[in-house]
């Protein structure tokens, strides 16, 4: 049964996350004011750059006028609209994007170690590697934030790894017109994180530093801040 929960409006608030350093900005998203001259000016670089579709990511998961053109880090709140991964997340089956945000930095580190991890963990022969990803601030509202911190930490959704429950209800909340859901942390007990359905309310996001994990035998034996990259 999915459970149903208050909505919130959600202030100024501000978050973080990481993302990895091989992934570039798309910087096509960055030079428009708007939907219509991104339309013209992807048509007509699309022609000398064979590659730029890929890089943009598929625009049919997402309303170009709910895109925060504009704004410090467009990129940054775009590119999980557009590079959706088929494998899905906790409240989405694959179907369609979500920008995930944590309360502070070491929260960020937190989720993103552990999915790291499990993923590393099915490389055979995984001796040494380092990875390194972004640090983003990310500054967003919300006039229609379904809040799931109502909900108890040994509910459903918050299970460490079948997201099944987690994923009905993104879905319900999504298709009502629901803009994100605030929900307690998995990775970090007692943290908050926040999934956003749609990037409109994000008014920045902007690179704060870069973060290394150490891979030994593959798992991940040490993070640490990176200083001068």
């Amino acid at each position: 049964m999915v459970p149903e929960l208050p909505a919130i409006t959600l202030p100024k608030t501000r978050g973080f996350r990481l993302i990895n350093t091989r992934l570039p900005p798309i910087d096509i998203f960055n030079d428009v004011a708007d939907a219509d001259e991104f339309q013209d000016l992807f048509e007509l670089q699309a022609l000398t750059n064979p590659r730029l579709r890929q890089e943009v990511g598929s625009l049919n998961y997402i309303d170009l006028n709910e895109i925060p053109w504009g704004i410090p880090g467009c990129h940054y709140a775009a590119a999980p609209f557009t590079h959706v991964a088929p494998e899905g997340s906790r409240f989405s089956n694959g179907d369609f994007g979500m920008l995930y945000i944590a309360d502070t930095l070491e929260t960020a580190l937190a989720e993103v170690q552990y999915h790291q991890g499990r993923y590393l963990a099915n490389i055979e022969d995984l001796k040494f590697d380092r990875l390194m990803f972004r640090g983003l601030a990310c500054t967003f509202a919300g006039d229609d934030i379904h809040d799931a911190t109502v909900l108890p930490e040994s509910s459903d959704i918050y299970h460490p790894e079948d997201y099944s429950a987690a994923r009905a209800l993104g879905a319900q909340l999504r298709s009502a017109g629901s803009e994100g859901i605030q929900y307690w942390s998995v990775r970090n007990p007692g943290a908050t994180c926040w999934g956003l359905f749609t990037p409109k309310r994000v008014q920045s996001i902007v690179q704060t530093a870069h973060y290394e994990f150490i891979v030994r035998d593959g798992q991940i034996v040490d993070r640490k801040k990176v200083v001068g990259v």
